[in-house]
């Protein structure tokens, strides 16, 4: 019941501290992760952990939400192939989430971004080094979350909608 209290309590963190993630903890991260499941035991996803800071900054303006990929002590790339088949984007956002949530068991934030339209995604594998035949839809933010500030107001309502509101059943 405490892990679920967890994984509902935690936030998607944008503002980080400067604070170094080793490469030990990523490849942890990855290897953790990529149990996941996919359709058919594919596994259509390849990672790319991008510490550089010019290509951190280069993937920050790959999209309207991606500015804080540039301020991340590490981004992980999530490489999918070019040509997807149609639940490729349903197992990437499965592999994103069980990243995330490793991240989190380690203490660590993130923020999994988008990296859209198409051409993004093209510059980003580009950007990344990725082989031929890849392309990077999505990217990870990771880090020691910075404290949370208290001026502003969110950009997107607050809470949830109810139980009752979602789920029919027949």
């Amino acid at each position: 019941m405490e892990q679920l209290r967890s994984l509902i309590a935690r936030r998607t963190v944008r503002s980080f501290l400067d604070e170094d993630v080793p490469v030990s903890v990523v490849t942890q991260l990855v290897d953790q992760a990529r149990w996941t499941g996919s359709a058919r035991n594919r596994q259509p996803w390849r990672f790319v952990a991008v510490y550089d800071q010019a290509t951190r900054a280069g993937l920050a303006g790959l999209g309207a939400y991606a500015a804080h990929l540039a301020t991340a002590p590490v981004v992980v790339v999530l490489l999918s192939p070019r040509e997807r088949h149609l639940d490729t984007e349903f197992d990437a956002g499965r592999i994103a989430q069980s990243l995330t949530l490793a991240a989190a068991s380690a203490g660590l934030g993130s923020c999994v971004t988008s990296l859209y339209p198409e051409e993004n995604a093209d510059t980003a594998a580009t950007l990344v080094g990725a082989e031929p035949g890849w392309s990077a839809r999505h990217a990870v933010a990771l880090g020691h979350p910075a404290p949370s500030s208290p001026v502003g107001r969110l950009a997107i309502p607050t809470g949830r909608r109810s139980t009752d509101e979602l789920l029919s059943i027949r």
